[in-house]
C-alpha cells in the first residue's frame, strides 16, 4: 500500500471506536495510530504546554501519548513519524457519542481534524451519536460508521480532497444499523442546559460533576441548506459538515467599523 492514514481520537488508546475505525481502515491504507493514554472529552483545541509528553509504543505503528491531547497527538506525530512524508489522511474518532452543533468548538474528536488541516492534511472528524447514555453502542458494534468512514475515506485517498485548505469533514452517525442515507448538512443551534452536580467527600469538601448534555437544538433557518446536523440526525440520516476554522463572522465586519 502506498498510501498511509494517521488515526487518532479523544477516547483514549483502548477506546472500542478507536479500534473499530482501525479495523474499517486498514484495506485502504497503511495505519498509524497515535492516541491519548486516557480520555480527552471535551478538550478542545488544545495542545500540553505546560509539561512533556511523551510516545509510548504499543505494538508497530501504534502508539499512545502519554499524557497528551488529539491536538498533541496529531502534532507531535508530524515532528516523531512524519518528518519526511506527511500522512494522506487523518481521521479523528469513532467518538464514543455526538459532535453535533456547538459540540464541534468542545469537542476534541473535532480538535485532531482541526490540527490536521491546520498542518495542511486532509482530515475527517466521526462521531457516532447515543440514544441515552451511549448504552446503546456496544449493541450498534460501529457497524454503520465503519461502513460509512471506509467508504469516505476510499473516495478521499482515490478522487481527491473535496474541501479546500483549512476546512474538514465532520460526521456524525445516528444510533442504527442503518440509516436513511447521507445528508450534507450545516452545524445546527445546540440547546445548552447546565447539568452539573454537586457532591461531598467523606470529609465534607464539596466537589462539581460536569453531565453531558442532551441532544436538543434551537430550529433555524438557513435559505441555503435544508438540514442541520442535528435535524439530519433527528430523521435517521448521516450528517456530513464541512467545518472552516476561520470564525470570523464577516458580515458585521462593517457594522462593527460603524458601531466603533
Amino acid at each position: 500500500m502506498d498510501k498511509t492514514i494517521l488515526i487518532t481520537n479523544d477516547d483514549g488508546f483502548e477506546s472500542k471506536g478507536l479500534h473499530a475505525l482501525i479495523d474499517a481502515l486498514k484495506p485502504l491504507a497503511n495505519i498509524v495510530v497515535v492516541a491519548p493514554t486516557v480520555e480527552k472529552s471535551a478538550c478542545g483545541h488544545s495542545l500540553t504546554l505546560t509539561r512533556p509528553l511523551r510516545f509510548v509504543e504499543i505494538e508497530p505503528n501504534f502508539y499512545k501519548l502519554d499524557d497528551g491531547t488529539p491536538s498533541d497527538c496529531v502534532f507531535l506525530s508530524l515532528q516523531k513519524i512524519f518528518k519526511d512524508k506527511k500522512p494522506d489522511l487523518v481521521v479523528s474518532g469513532i467518538n464514543k457519542g455526538a459532535n453535533l452543533g456547538e459540540d464541534i468548538t468542545y469537542s476534541g474528536t473535532a480538535a485532531g481534524a482541526m490540527e490536521a488541516v491546520l498542518q495542511g492534511i486532509p482530515a475527517v472528524a466521526i462521531s457516532q451519536v447515543c440514544k441515552s447514555n451511549c448504552k446503546d453502542i456496544d449493541s450498534l458494534e460501529y457497524k454503520l460508521a465503519k461502513k460509512t468512514i471506509y467508504n469516505i475515506a476510499n473516495k478521499i485517498l482515490n478522487q481527491g480532497y473535496p474541501l479546500p485548505e483549512r476546512k474538514f469533514l465532520n460526521i456524525n452517525i445516528p444510533p442504527l444499523e442503518k440509516a436513511k442515507g447521507i445528508k450534507i448538512t450545516h452545524a445546527g443551534k445546540r440547546a445548552y442546559g447546565n447539568d452539573a452536580q454537586v457532591h461531598y467527600n467523606p470529609r465534607g469538601l464539596e466537589y462539581y460533576w460536569i453531565g453531558l448534555p442532551k441532544i436538543d437544538w434551537t430550529p433555524t433557518h438557513n435559505p441555503k441548506h435544508e438540514l442541520s446536523d442535528i435535524e439530519a440526525i433527528r430523521d435517521d440520516y448521516i450528517s456530513i459538515t464541512p467545518v472552516q476554522l476561520d470564525m470570523t463572522h464577516y458580515e458585521s465586519i462593517k457594522k462593527l467599523q460603524e458601531w466603533l
